[in-house]
């Protein structure tokens, strides 16, 4: 049976949280956020694990993870920069904002030739997430346009910091995704949860409702289908220096031209991470309960 690749979306350099946050030490033995990922997906059986990151922190990461976890998974790492747009197309020179996470998944394209899954660096998903990911890309092999997203309940994923982003999705009967709609500014209100349409509209969202985390798995095929919805992306935003090309962009654009279809995981997980800087203190005490409860080793990794 093939083993999935692993790729970890860690190019974001955490402007609201302050620093480094791919790199900030969470668990009892200075554990980061995404090394519990790692071992998550490796117990899940993912042979491989690939890492887009920025040029300018790329020395100090790769040494980090080398270290943590070199000899134990195959590794990989690969450079989210601006000027990687296909030929034709120029980058507007007030540009500094990355092109978003859809152009982060293609820049991977080189190193990963097997189902594969993405995730954020700074996003704690929980085990059962990666087992049912897992199990469903190891069943892909050879096959194109079988996606799939690990859908969270919205109320395990909300911050205690601040309000949030959130992609609110919609399924049909054989829970495949029919769509995904940003929604902003969520949060909740007493029994309430709010959110802000793309449109400005505020409504009220079903505590049930399901939510992409960014954690989706793809068949390799994705590239090629990607690659030309960036194009048109570029042709219409590139001289928009805030206009970003999102996965769920991406699913989407699929999904309607029928070249794919995407199965919805349910997971009974519990979300947590570090959007703002205050979130820290609480992601150390539940990675601490964790540990405490056995479902982690301290360290986790034996370097």
């Amino acid at each position: 049976m093939i083993k999935p690749t692993l790729l970890v979306l860690a190019a974001g350099m955490g402007s609201r949280y302050g620093g480094l946050k791919q790199l900030d030490g969470v668990g009892p033995s200075g554990e980061t956020i995404m090394d519990y990922s790692v071992y998550d997906a490796i117990r899940a059986g993912f042979g491989k694990v690939v890492f887009v990151i920025r040029k300018c922190f790329r020395t100090e990461f790769e040494e980090r993870i080398r270290t943590r976890y070199g000899n134990v998974v195959e590794l990989g790492f690969v450079e989210q920069e601006l000027d990687l747009i296909p030929p034709g197309f120029t980058v507007n020179p007030e540009r500094t904002k990355p092109w978003g996470t859809g152009h982060a998944v293609l820049v991977a394209a080189d190193l990963i030739d097997t189902p594969f899954a993405v995730i954020n660096a700074d996003d704690y998903y929980g085990q059962n997430s990666f087992s049912v990911l897992g199990k469903f890309l190891s069943g892909q092999d050879g096959k194109t346009g079988e996606y799939c997203m690990v859908g969270f309940n919205i109320s395990n994923t909300l911050s205690e910091s601040g309000k949030v982003s959130r992609g609110l999705c919609t399924v049909d009967d054989c829970c495949y995704l029919t769509s995904v709609e940003e929604h902003h500014n969520i949060a909740r209100e007493g029994e309430t949860i709010y959110a802000t349409k793309q449109n400005g509209e505020v409504v009220s969202v079903n505590n049930s409702s399901l939510v992409s985390m960014n954690m989706w798995g793809f068949t390799p095929d994705l590239f090629k289908e990607g690659s030309e919805f960036f194009k048109d992306f570029l042709r219409k935003s590139q001289d928009v220096i805030t206009a970003e090309f999102y996965i769920p962009t991406v699913v989407n654009l699929i999904l309607e031209c029928g070249h794919g279809r995407c199965k919805v995981l349910n997971t009974p997980d519990q979300w947590f991470g570090i959007t703002f800087k205050d979130d820290r203190d609480s992601v150390i005490i539940k990675i601490g309960e964790l540990v405490k409860n056995g479902l982690y080793p301290s360290p986790l990794f034996k370097i």
